[in-house]
């Protein structure tokens, strides 16, 4: 009896299907949001096209450190420790400029032991993409409250924060950093957007996305659990991506979107929400992530786009090629140059 071949699979620009983008099973709670951002990178790479070997995934110690076993098991990867992804990340870009490095870390990785190198990170404006897996508490310590856990929200036990939080997006911006936004792990929408713009930015891109853990921070008096956010989560606009290798067609209304262009030629378009929002003006970003505070409002979108800006790779003036395969010609200077430096020194 004839059997019926399968249909074909559906591939990308680059011929590969999604399951190419794939990681391993998670082993994090059923439900954990920390897996509906993993969802939206393989998604994101596979619509734009991304050679899987050509990315770097990066990451420290913490449930969210874990999450780059869960996708895109083809590219290259490195677990670092507590806190030491951004150096990590660092020397592998100086060594190859070649590669797109994708940094996961989490709230305690980034934002506690991590602070010195996030701070040096987003100064410097190196080309990678940093996601903060932004539950509000330790996971695999049990769940007490992490730096950026509200003040005043409550933990299962009943212990209310009574600690001020980081902001680590004001803080990305006011240190420099070049593309910074905040989403939450159940918009699909809106955090897909955002990757896709994120892979076509030349320059420190810092995502933060409230991602609830459903075992100890997704209760009533948690300020990061599914319901609170979806009670005040507050968009500035609507994100949608054009990537240069498709037709630019949009439907929104004349004088209602914001346009920004990326280095690579596509298009980020965001519907204004609030009309005098410009994702360009720095002050405004930072104005608007304060009020927002003050209401108790948790602000969503892209707050602050700079193409402009030199990346880190451009201002040390490294070479395209990445440093292993360079001759011995080259990274080795002749005898002359070293006479040459010492009479200098005389």
């Amino acid at each position: 009896m004839a059997t019926t071949p399968a249909p074909p699979q559906k591939t990308n620009r680059i011929g590969l299907s999604v399951f190419d983008y794939k990681g391993g099973r998670t082993t994090l709670c059923a439900g954990c949001g920390h897996n509906a951002i993993s969802e939206r990178i393989v998604e994101a790479m596979y619509e734009m096209g991304v050679q899987p070997e050509r990315v770097a995934k990066l990451s420290g110690i913490g449930c969210s450190s874990k999450s780059p076993a869960y996708f895109m098991s083809r590219a290259h990867s490195f677990n670092a420790v507590h806190g030491r992804m951004p150096s990590v990340a660092t020397g592998a870009l100086l060594a190859n400029r070649s590669l797109l490095a994708l940094g996961v870390s989490g709230d305690g990785d980034t934002a506690s032991i991590g602070m010195g190198q996030f701070v040096h990170l987003m100064r410097r404006n190196l080309p990678i993409i940093y996601i903060i897996e932004d539950n509000g508490v330790y996971g695999l310590t049990k769940g007490q409250f992490s730096a950026t856990a509200d003040l005043g929200s409550k933990l299962k036990t009943g212990v209310i924060n009574d600690l001020p939080p980081i902001d680590t997006c004001a803080m990305a911006i006011e240190l420099g950093a070049t593309f910074v936004g905040r989403s939450f792990s159940g918009d699909k929408k809106q955090l897909s957007a955002m990757i896709k713009a994120a892979l076509a930015h030349n320059g420190t891109v810092m995502l933060d996305v409230v991602s609830p853990c459903v075992t100890f921070n997704d209760h009533e008096g948690s300020t990061k659990s599914y319901k609170y956010m979806k009670d005040h989560d507050e968009p500035i606009h609507e994100v949608s991506f054009v990537p240069f290798f498709e037709d630019i067609s949009v439907d929104y209304e004349p004088g209602s979107a914001t346009e920004v262009t990326m280095h690579d030629g596509s298009h980020l378009m965001l519907r204004k929400l609030e009309e005098d929002y410009d994702p360009n003006d720095r002050i405004r970003a930072m104005t608007r992530l304060h009020q927002a505070h003050e209401k108790g409002e948790v602000l969503t979108g892209i707050f602050y786009v700079n193409t402009q800006k030199q990346n880190f790779l451009e201002m040390l003036n490294m070479t395209e090629k990445p440093l292993a395969t360079l001759p011995e010609s080259v990274t080795r200077p002749p005898r002359e140059a070293l006479e040459t430096v010492m009479e200098e020194l005389r």
